[in-house]
């Protein structure tokens, strides 16, 4: 999963980016790896992992990974050229999701490119840059369509709906705002539209607010508006707290954050709500050898999910032994759970469920 985190200059997206990859990398004992200027790995955290760490004592721990790619701040007139322009729209364009930061703290020190902080308008300058590169991409899809359709009719529902979208993107309107059926999803999927992509908002506000609530915060309150009109997510969060905390050692981190009346940092929420925003989920592997998390989609069945470790253990697929992480810890050992009847056999048309720890069984 690739996470692109976009933003205005001086919103507070850099500073978001550092303390979530060095966080990533320190409270997990997991290795950051850079690998270019801008881009970081990041550990998935998953306590059930790390129980099944502390049973197995495994030789290796492989978690499961985000890609998070701190993008160069947007400014004005960007699909026109300006600032990075086409650099930053390109950049966009490659990540499975976008993570949208928007200034809702004052701070004097901090000059705001637009001179005042206004969520609304900021969010509104963004997404206009987006719109109009994808309406250059559209027309593209659409003159292409029109020549396919005068050598065969079938094309006329394909251009409807895709002038139906421009029509959208004309009124200001994202791209996934539109209603559309499951197939006319997947056509505009086999378009590279950027107001199309997943988003969430992260609204990054000041300590005190951030302490205080969001409940009746006039910036976070346009920020979920806007999210709601969108069909986004919303995530409320303090860069300056993520930093804080990005390089404590995990009992000083768990303390930090309870003072503060939190169960968890910015990073595991914004995980579990990229997670859920991209209907992901995560099944386990476990054993002497190696403890793994293999990221797949919901509603992935068996065979394709083996195919996650090696396309031989898809093609040549039995069956797969399932437990549920719940039952195997409940039991102890993987043997205990045997005796009692709870690991379970499951076959092609098995649908893989959030949690399960499994091993397939195939023959190529």
């Amino acid at each position: 999963m690739k996470l692109g985190i976009i933003g205005l200059p001086n919103v507070g997206k850099s500073t978001l980016f550092n303390a979530i990859t060095n966080a990533g990398a320190q409270s997990a004992n997991y290795p950051f790896c850079t690998i270019e200027p801008n881009v970081g790995m990041v550990m998935v955290p998953d306590k059930r992992l790390e129980k099944l760490r502390d049973m197995y004592e495994p030789n290796k721990f492989t978690p499961a990974t985000i890609e998070f790619v701190d993008i160069a701040g947007l400014v004005r007139g960007a699909s026109k050229g300006e600032g990075l322009g086409n650099k930053f729209l390109s950049n966009i364009r490659e990540v499975d999701a976008i993570v949208h930061v928007v200034r809702c703290f004052e701070d004097g020190d901090i000059i705001h490119v637009e001179g005042s902080i206004d969520p609304a308008r900021d969010i509104e300058t963004i997404d206009l840059e987006l719109i109009l590169s994808d309406l250059e991409v559209l027309d593209r899809r659409i003159d292409k369509t029109r020549k396919l359709l005068k050598a065969d009719k079938k094309f006329q529902r394909e251009l409807d709906f895709f002038l139906q979208v421009r029509e959208a993107l004309e009124a200001g309107r994202s791209a996934r705002s539109v209603e559309c059926s499951e197939e006319e999803a997947q056509l505009l999927a086999s378009v590279s539209l950027l107001t199309n992509k997943p988003i969430i908002f992260a609204a990054n506000l000041s300590e005190e607010d951030f302490q205080r609530g969001v409940e009746k915060n006039p910036c976070y309150q346009a920020v979920e508006a806007a999210a709601k009109q969108e069909r986004a997510a919303v995530l409320p969060i303090c860069a300056e707290t993520e930093a804080q905390i990005a390089g404590m050692e995990p009992e000083e981190k768990e303390l930090f954050l309870s003072d503060l009346g939190l169960s968890e940092s910015g990073l595991d929420r914004l995980i579990t709500a990229c997670y859920s925003l991209l209907g992901l989920m995560s099944y386990l592997t476990a054993g002497k050898d190696e403890v793994r998390a293999w990221t797949i989609e919901k509603g992935t069945r068996a065979p394709q999910a083996a195919g996650k470790i090696h396309t031989d253990f898809e093609r040549g697929f039995i069956r797969a032994e399932v437990i549920s992480f719940n039952d195997l810890v409940a039991c102890g050992t993987m043997t205990a759970a045997k005796e009692k009847g709870l690991v379970r056999s499951e076959g092609k048309e098995y649908v893989m469920q959030d949690g399960d720890i499994v091993l397939f069984r195939f023959n190529v």
